[in-house]
């Protein structure tokens, strides 16, 4: 479902992600961590087809997001952590706007999101203008937006930035079910309790490059560490820390 060869991003002397491959298959709830600056957001912005890689290639359901764009945005959604949406709508109306995006009728539109604004109880807020929400409220507004067209792939940054405990259970219990029903989630979260609860498996990122991934046992035994996801994320993170200085002082 999601397929990402040998990604390179460059921002001038800048190298965001550095040859990075992975390959998620449908259904699976991944999850990539990395501290701040690691490439995550970049890599997202990638598969969501928002910014071009320097080199290398990244597809959605087999098509390429740079020369089948059209093809591989049927097929996905993308969340980012502050999410734009138009203030002036309400809702209901950014709700309809969404699906006529994406061609849905407009009996669909409004049998699906009635049963995404009871999940996320967004009902008190149907028809009041988006720019007067909460940031949380607004976040859980652009996740079912996101949801409403059933895409075959969901790409989130953070989304549970701006949730409240109860609504960020909602949102993993939404995603859980959703993956189990075939739906590829794509997670990127600071949150490591998250990726532990949630993911099938799980990739780290440190300075651009893909240093480890597997589930979170096989995280334990890369990184030699029996105890939480935290210890073996220091672990790996502080390695890659190691390996990099170590080239640089070779050259």
């Amino acid at each position: 479902m999601i397929e990402l060869v040998h990604l390179v991003k460059r921002f001038g002397e800048l190298v965001a992600v550095n040859d990075l491959s992975l390959t998620v298959p449908r259904g699976e709830f991944f999850a990539v961590l990395g501290p701040n600056a690691a490439g995550k957001t970049t890599t997202l912005r990638i598969l969501a087809g928002l910014i071009k890689p320097s080199s290398g290639s990244a597809r959605v359901a087999g098509f390429d997001v740079q020369t089948q764009p059209v093809e591989a945005r049927r097929r996905l959604a993308y969340v980012p952590d502050f999410p734009f949406l138009y203030d002036k709508l309400t809702p209901w109306e950014f709700f309809r706007f969404t699906g006529q995006l994406f061609q849905m009728e407009d009996a669909r539109i409004r049998s699906v999101a009635n049963e995404l604004v009871a999940r996320f109880n967004l009902e008190p807020y149907l028809g009041k203008q988006i720019e007067g929400l909460s940031h949380g409220t607004r976040q859980r507004v652009a996740i079912a937006s996101a949801l409403l067209h059933a895409p075959e792939v969901v790409v989130l940054d953070e989304p549970m930035v701006g949730l409240d405990p109860h609504h960020a259970r909602v949102l993993k219990d939404v995603l859980k079910e959703k993956s189990r029903q075939g739906m590829t989630i794509f997670i990127s979260s600071h949150q490591l309790s998250v990726a532990e609860e949630m993911a099938d498996r799980i990739g780290i990122i440190h300075q651009g490059r893909l240093v480890a991934v597997g589930t979170r046992e096989e995280l334990r035994r890369q990184s030699g560490q029996d105890g939480a996801l935290e210890q073996s994320f220091l672990a790996l993170t502080a390695q890659e820390a190691n390996f990099t200085e170590e080239k640089v002082a070779a050259h």
